[in-house]
């Protein structure tokens, strides 16, 4: 039975990595499918994976109706074996639901890659959506790391190199940016508690305050 997977974990665990070889291996055997993106780092219209591999892709802007341009695409001669969906977090929840119809009225798997929680710690509404509705959940086994070396749970943004907890859901960037641009880092939730960045543990380290002082 055609199946609507949910892949999710922390930034940098290889979900797009994951999505393109998906992509790969059925096109390896002769299936073709539609590919959808949200905001990828690569720019609109592509999928990239951070080892270097980037796709096209259809860019899922929120006038787009997912469930439509499945049905477009068939409509017009193409085939439609199965549908890929990289940063699904940024989707509207409905078209979330459009997903959920691609896979029951038109029977094609449809396969969501995205991460659960924004660099506040909330649930981003698609992938909310997602879990919902979705007929399988798969948290990937690729572990992320905290610069201390513990599992990364959770998503950080950074700005300057300085953890912040405030501003708007959506702001596109990189965990290896430029530290004086709009970034992300994976930490523990202990990391991510305390708003301890690498950047951060490292100035720590560096300062005289907690250098041990020589006595004479």
């Amino acid at each position: 039975m055609p199946e609507l997977v949910f892949f999710c974990g922390t930034m940098d665990c290889g979900k797009s990595t994951l999505a393109l070889q998906i992509v790969h291996n059925r096109s390896a055997r002769g299936l073709q499918g539609v590919v959808f993106a949200r905001d990828d780092r690569a720019g609109q219209g592509k999928i990239s994976s951070r080892l270097g591999l980037v796709a096209d892709a259809v860019e899922a802007v929120a006038e787009l109706d997912l469930y439509g341009h499945v049905v477009d695409v068939i409509t017009k001669g193409g085939r439609a074996d199965y549908a890929v969906v990289d940063e699904a977090q940024f989707l509207l929840p409905g078209q979330i639901d459009q997903l959920a119809r691609v896979v029951d009225d038109l029977e094609i798997d449809v396969f969501a890659f995205g991460i659960t929680t924004d660099f506040r710690t909330r649930l981003f509404p698609g992938s909310q959506r997602l879990i919902e509705l979705a007929d399988r959940i798969e948290a990937l086994q690729v572990e992320a790391m905290c610069w201390c070396g513990a599992r990364a749970t959770h998503n950080a943004r950074t700005v300057g190199g300085e953890m912040v907890v405030e501003g708007e859901q959506v702001v596109v960037g990189d965990v290896h940016g430029p530290a004086a641009e709009v970034g992300y880092e994976v930490l523990c939730r202990r990391h991510h508690r305390r708003r301890m960045t690498s950047a951060s543990a490292r100035a720590g380290a560096l300062s005289p305050d907690v250098l041990p002082i020589a006595s004479h």
